[in-house]
């Protein structure tokens, strides 16, 4: 690869614009990648029939980038305290303000930027997880984090709490250190999953999207398994549970970093949505204002009003309310 240079600066710069982490690794085949083609082979993908399109592209960074030396990735954080009001839609925490592709994007076509005007032959490609690229492999394998059983990546200094932003670059910097870690005993995020979506198979933890609350209130179109919904809760938009149990997201002494707030102000934005009622008889255009700018938009107006109708199903039904 020749010479590789120093990171030191470029990571001093990445958190300037607001980024809590920046690794690098090789641009080469991502390790899991064939785990990933079993994963799709298995159905486990559901019907986002995308991944499975995207196996070929995946395999190499270079497909995205001629010339690809480095893939550069950066954690944002997108922790917020909430408190659910009865009544009211349960949004997962990474989609209560402004979309993050917006913001990831953003931030990473400046550190793009950056490296290009200090070397004027660089070229840059910034990728969100939109683009056809196992992000969470390199997260890994530049140092930001181990998988965890609910398959994210977890930072044990930071818990999971952020979102990963590429950038491939034909700059070959100096990699970090693939990160080494696991969750251990620990199974909370499995005892707590409402719909049993993490399962083992073929030695390691997998997860079923069929199955999974997130993916069912956002991806799957058209209407869902009753024996599921009716364990989807009070979740219109995503669900946060295998984050909120897990130990590495608790606050400690020993680890300050834990479960800080986010200090992204378009994170920070919150929208004000109406009450589930509403929501599930919304008309096209109340839907285009509240999601303007939100990553809730991609569930679809048919897909929010199915999942609050669920919602409303699965509300606790009150001594007052059969009679």
């Amino acid at each position: 690869m020749g010479e590789q240079l120093e990171t030191k600066e470029l990571k001093e710069f990445a958190t300037q614009l607001g980024f809590q982490t920046l690794g690098v690794c090789q641009a080469v085949a991502p390790p899991h990648i064939d785990a990933y083609r079993h994963w799709i082979a298995k159905g486990y993908h559901g019907q986002m029939d995308y991944l499975a399109r995207h196996i070929a592209l995946k395999e190499d960074p270079s497909s995205l980038l001629p010339g690809a030396q480095s893939v550069i990735v950066c954690s944002l954080n997108y922790f917020q305290p909430t408190q659910q009001i009865d009544g009211q839609p349960r949004i997962a925490r990474y989609a209560i303000g402004r979309d993050y592709h917006k913001v990831l994007r953003k931030k990473l076509k400046k550190l793009s930027a950056y490296i290009e005007n200090a070397h004027p032959n660089a070229q840059c490609r910034p990728c969100v997880d939109s683009a056809p690229i196992m992000e969470r492999d390199f997260a890994q394998q530049a140092g930001l984090g181990f998988f965890g059983k609910n398959t994210m990546i977890i930072d044990p200094r930071r818990g999971s709490w952020f979102f990963l932003g590429l950038l491939i670059t034909t700059v070959a910097f100096e990699p970090d250190q693939p990160f080494e870690g696991g969750c251990g005993s620990c199974t909370k995020c499995i005892d707590a999953c409402p719909t049993g979506a993490i399962v083992f198979e073929d030695d390691r933890w997998q997860l079923d999207a069929r199955k999974c609350i997130s993916y069912l209130t956002i991806e799957h179109k058209g209407e869902i398994e009753p024996d599921i919904a009716r364990h989807m809760g009070d979740w219109t938009f995503g669900c946060d549970v295998c984050q909120e149990v897990c130990p590495f997201n608790e606050p400690r002494e020993a680890q300050p970093l834990r479960a800080q707030p986010t200090s992204e102000h378009d994170f920070l934005n919150a929208r004000e949505w109406p009450s589930t009622e509403r929501v599930a008889n919304l008309k096209m255009e109340e839907w285009d204002r509240l999601t303007s700018g939100s990553a809730i938009r991609r569930a679809g107006l048919d897909g929010i009003r199915r999942n609050a109708e669920i919602n409303l199903r699965n509300r606790p039904t009150s001594k007052s309310d059969s009679k």
